[in-house]
């Protein structure tokens, strides 16, 4: 491949493409529960949390002012996990459940939930060593700052776009655009790499970036 036939910058998806959790989000919720005296199997937390995740609204809050955003967040997700313990009965078991709720929100900004893919670092390595740029963009919240850089890769990405700052989500357009204003490029001079076949591959094809799905199942 040629230089004149490389993209100006390449962005990548976060979670379920550049790094996934040690495990399932049943078993994370459930080990911190059982530090809380609330014992619950993972695998009805998994049906449950997917059941409520698929439910919410998409972790976007447009118009709402940056100082906010924090609360906004953290109030999204707490309604999640809250709805998740309803739905496997166990959510009358917590003596404290907001005291709960903020250390699971915390343990998520350690690497100790996180698993980083074997091929993610020589991927990034390879592209930054070509001249490219690096992005990422991510329906996630302002947590994955901090996720990325104790993860050790933070420092490859020029730009980091996430939905709750940017007021939109993967797979509409707006959230593209914003990450590709970054850059000051045209959407036909960058590709989107993510895991999922409708927010990053249509998603991004559909904001005029080129798409790349990448399997990880």
């Amino acid at each position: 491949m040629s230089m004149a036939t490389l993209p100006k910058v390449i962005f990548f998806d976060a979670m379920g493409t550049l790094f996934g959790l040690r495990g399932s989000v049943g078993e994370v919720y459930g080990q911190v529960a059982q530090q809380f005296g609330v014992v619950v199997s993972a695998k009805a937390l998994d049906q449950a949390f997917f059941q409520s995740f698929k439910a919410a609204p998409p972790m976007a809050f447009p118009g709402v002012p940056k100082a906010q955003l924090f609360r906004q967040e953290y109030d999204w997700w707490e309604a999640i996990a809250r709805q998740t313990f309803h739905e496997t009965g166990t959510l009358e078991q917590f003596q404290d459940f907001p005291t709960f709720f903020a250390h699971l929100y915390g343990h998520f900004t350690t690497a100790e939930p996180w698993l980083l893919y074997d091929d993610t670092v020589p991927t990034l390595e390879h592209w930054q060593q070509q001249g490219v740029e690096l992005g990422v963009i991510s329906n996630f919240d302002s947590r994955l700052h901090t996720i990325l850089k104790v993860l050790g890769i933070n420092l490859y990405f020029t730009s980091v776009t996430i939905s709750t700052e940017a007021g939109a989500a993967k797979p509409e357009p707006a959230i593209f655009q914003r990450g590709l204003a970054k850059h000051a490029v045209a959407a036909h001079q960058a590709w989107h790499v993510g895991d999922s076949i409708k927010a990053d591959y249509h998603g991004a094809r559909a904001a005029g970036l080129t798409g790349i799905w990448i399997d990880r199942i």
